[in-house]
C-alpha cells in the first residue's frame, strides 16, 4: 500500500514538477558545479586541455586590483541603485492604490520599462543622453556640452537612472500587494483613535508591509549586484574602464582575455558576496515581521 501511494506520488511530482526539475538540473545545477570545477584549472575557454592549478585562481583573484576596483563601483551603484528603486517604487504604489481615475492604466505604464530587455534599454538611453539632451543642452547655453556619459561621474550617474527606471514599475507590483494587503479597517480604526494620515502610514500600514520590503530589497540587491547588459550597451565601461561592473569584469576576464578559470573564480567569489548580503538582508528583514 505504501508503495503504491509512493508511486503514485511520483508520478504526480514527475508529470507536474518534473519537466520544470530537469530543466532546473540541466541549465542551472550542472553548468554551476562544473563551473566551480574549472576555477581549479587555468583553461583558456578553448583548448581541450584543462590544467588542475589548485587555488591558484583564488589567490589571483583576491590580488586582482581591477576585479576589487569594479566591486567597490557595484556596491557603490548597487547603494544608490536600491534606495532609489525602492523609495520611487514604493511612492508610486502608494500613488496608484491610492483611488485615482485610470490607475490601472498608471500601473500598467509604469511596469512597461521592466518589459522591455537591457541591451535594448541601454541602446535608447544612450542615444537620448547622446543626442536628445545634448542638443537641448546646447540650445538652452548656446555653446557645447559634453555627453554625461563622456565623465566618469556622469557615466554612473546614467547607469544609476536608467536601472531606477527599469526595475522601479516591477517593485511597485510587489507593493502594490503590500498595500493592498493592509486592512482598510486597521488603517480606519487608527485614524478613529486620533492618528494622522501619515501616523497611521508610518505605524500601521508599514509595519504590515515589512514582507513587501524584504522581497524588494532582495530581488533590488541581487540584480543590481550582477548588472551586465544595461552597463554593456550603455556605457561599455566607459570612459577609461571607470564604469566597468564586477558582472562585466568577469565576462572580460573570462572571454575577452581567455582567462576562464580565473574569471569562473571571480564570478564565484561574486556568488558568495550576493548570496552573503543577500541572505543577512532577508534574515534581518524577515526577523521583524509583524502579523495583522
Amino acid at each position: 500500500m505504501e508503495r503504491n501511494t509512493f508511486s503514485y506520488k511520483l508520478k504526480q511530482f514527475m508529470m507536474f514538477a518534473g519537466p520544470a526539475s530537469i530543466l532546473f538540473f540541466g541549465t542551472v545545477l550542472v553548468p554551476f558545479v562544473y563551473g566551480f570545477y574549472l576555477t581549479f584549472t587555468s583553461w583558456d575557454g578553448i583548448s581541450k586541455v584543462k590544467p588542475f592549478v589548485g587555488l591558484e585562481n583564488y589567490t589571483a583573484a583576491m590580488q586582482d586590483s581591477a576585479y576589487w576596483a569594479a566591486i567597490g563601483r557595484t556596491a557603490i551603484y548597487s547603494l544608490f541603485a536600491v534606495i532609489l528603486v525602492n523609495a520611487l517604487a514604493f511612492f508610486l504604489a502608494y500613488f496608484v492604490t491610492s483611488g485615482i481615475k485610470g490607475q490601472n492604466f498608471f500601473r500598467a505604464g509604469f511596469f512597461i520599462p521592466n518589459l522591455i530587455g537591457g541591451i535594448v534599454l541601454g541602446y535608447v538611453w544612450k542615444f537620448v543622453f547622446n543626442r536628445a539632451f545634448v542638443a537641448v543642452a546646447q540650445a538652452i547655453t548656446g555653446g557645447t556640452v559634453p555627453s554625461l556619459l563622456s565623465t566618469t561621474g556622469g557615466a554612473m550617474f546614467c547607469l544609476i537612472l536608467v536601472s531606477v527606471w527599469q526595475y522601479a514599475g516591477y517593485m511597485m507590483l510587489i507593493y502594490v500587494a503590500g498595500f493592498m494587503a493592509v486592512s482598510n479597517d486597521l488603517k480606519e480604526a487608527a485614524l478613529i483613535d486620533g492618528c494622522t494620515p501619515s501616523q497611521a502610514m508610518q505605524n500601521v500600514t508599514i509595519p504590515l508591509m515589512r514582507s513587501s520590503f524584504v522581497q524588494c530589497l532582495f530581488l533590488s540587491i541581487t540584480r543590481c549586484f550582477v548588472v551586465y547588459d544595461v552597463n554593456l550597451s550603455l556605457t561599455n565601461g566607459e570612459p577609461f574602464n571607470s564604469s566597468v561592473m564586477a558582472a562585466m569584469h568577469v565576462y572580460n576576464q573570462a572571454f575577452t582575455y581567455k582567462n576562464y578559470g580565473l574569471g569562473q573564480a571571480e564570478a564565484v567569489i561574486l556568488f558568495v558576496i550576493c548570496a552573503v548580503i543577500g541572505v543577512t538582508q532577508v534574515y534581518i528583514g524577515k526577523k521583524g515581521e509583524v502579523d495583522a
